[in-house]
């Protein structure tokens, strides 16, 4: 089977191009795969691609590639919904390329990984192939405009897969959609190729963009509290974004400068990980958690905030880790001193962590898409059954003729009823 992602652009780094690349390389041991980025920023990637799956970029958004002097390049798309966050990164020269490929390709399988690229294959994608829709971001994360463009659609897709149970229910009740399998998978992270954690470093990690939304002012307050009972911890966050400034204020104002360090992204994170005792996530919103299932693997316990709508799906309580409540930096501070304070238990959690973590394995994630795909085509084969009698297909194009022409034979018959 030949199975192709579309991928806003495969030469940063981010979540879902990680676990993109996970699938991709997951299903290659059975599957010709191909992930098309959008665009492309560089010479390579910056995350290891492997080497079985083809990577086919369409624009190359380089200042001195030819792309970038084509007139369609600053011309703004009109296929990408405009409702969509990464709007302002699409082209018309990046739509007419998505058609011309899309059109001539021969895979079975397309799948989307963000809401702009599913819209792409509602439209362009042949039907004759399975269209799935992933939604890395949750249903209530999205703004109601881009919610309204996205619905017809999603109706036109085969599936539509989420990360979370919670936000397939959610997809469900309020966007329904009559025809296309909402289904939920979870992402996918593979085993570090570094021994687990041992428990016994005296260092807290926590890793994700420096954005509002990750609470890390949250999480640098809980710490000052846990560091005034016991100083000889450290909270290391890693990560690059616009709240590093503000988060450098804080720690200065509240006299952590040698005890809380903002020391910048690292890829891979885990070995930051396996370096420390604890994770902790503080944000007020996960559409899935993938640190949380990192930092498992690297066998090593998360406290995080019960938020919508990943870690209570990851994490199982008192066993894995630890939730508290969204926004509590007094109960955040407590679930980390109660693990600082027992390390024979904290060691346990690790332990237990690594073993249920492995649900999240590459392997078993890419068996659950293929069995997705098996199910789509034998549904889409019973609904392309010929019933009895006469079967006859029409193509699409012809419905809005045949609509208009029943409608006047149903006039005319009207009017030969009413006929003396």
């Amino acid at each position: 089977m030949k199975i192709a992602f579309l991928l806003h652009n495969a030469y940063g780094i981010g979540g879902t191009i990680r676990t993109t690349f996970n699938l991709a390389a997951a299903l290659a041991d059975r599957h010709d795969v191909e992930i098309v980025s959008m665009m492309r920023h560089r010479e390579n990637p910056r995350l290891t691609i492997d080497p079985r799956v083809t990577l086919v970029p369409l624009v190359d958004t380089r200042p001195d590639s030819a792309d970038t002097r084509n007139p369609l390049y600053s011309r703004a798309a009109r296929a990408f919904p405009a409702a969509e966050t990464q709007h302002r990164h699409y082209s018309r020269l990046i739509d007419v390329r998505v058609r011309e490929l899309l059109r001539h390709h021969d895979a079975d399988v397309f799948i989307g990984t963000r809401p702009g690229l599913n819209v792409y294959l509602a439209r362009f994608g042949p039907r004759r192939a399975l269209r799935i829709a992933q939604e890395h971001l949750s249903h209530d994360r999205h703004s109601k405009w881009l919610r309204a463009e996205l619905a017809p659609y999603y109706r036109s897709l085969d599936a539509l897969v989420t990360t979370t149970e919670a936000d397939a229910a959610i997809y469900r009740a309020r966007m329904p959609l009559s025809g296309t399998r909402v289904v939920a998978i979870p992402n996918s992270v593979p085993k570090p190729s570094l021994p687990p954690s041992d428990g016994t470093t005296k260092t807290v990690a926590a890793a994700g963009r420096l954005s509002p939304g990750k609470r890390y002012d949250l999480l640098i307050d809980a710490f000052a509290k846990v560091a005034a009972e016991h100083p000889d911890w450290h909270l290391r966050i890693y990560g690059d974004g616009p709240e590093h400034g503000r988060l450098a204020d804080l720690v200065g104002r509240l006299g952590l400068g040698g005890t809380v360090h903002l020391v910048g992204a690292r890829s891979p994170i885990e070995p930051e990980f396996a370096k420390a005792s604890i994770v902790a996530v503080s944000s007020d919103a996960e559409s899935f958690g993938m640190t949380i299932v990192e930092a498992m693997r690297c066998g090593v316990p998360v406290v995080s905030t019960d938020c919508p709508l990943g870690p209570a799906e990851i994490i199982r309580e008192k066993a894995d880790g630890l939730l508290v409540p969204v926004g509590d930096a007094n109960a955040l501070a407590q679930a980390l001193c109660e693990l600082i304070e027992d390390e024979p238990g904290r060691r346990r959690m690790g332990t237990t962590a690594l073993h249920n973590a492995a649900r999240f394995a590459p392997a078993p994630i890419a068996q659950r898409y293929e069995q997705l795909f098996a199910e789509l085509r034998r549904a889409r084969a019973r609904r392309e059954r010929p019933h009895r009698g006469i079967a006859f297909r029409v193509p699409l194009w012809c419905a809005p003729y045949l609509t208009t022409a029943l409608r006047v034979a149903i006039r005319v018959r009207r009017r030969m009823r009413r006929t003396p």
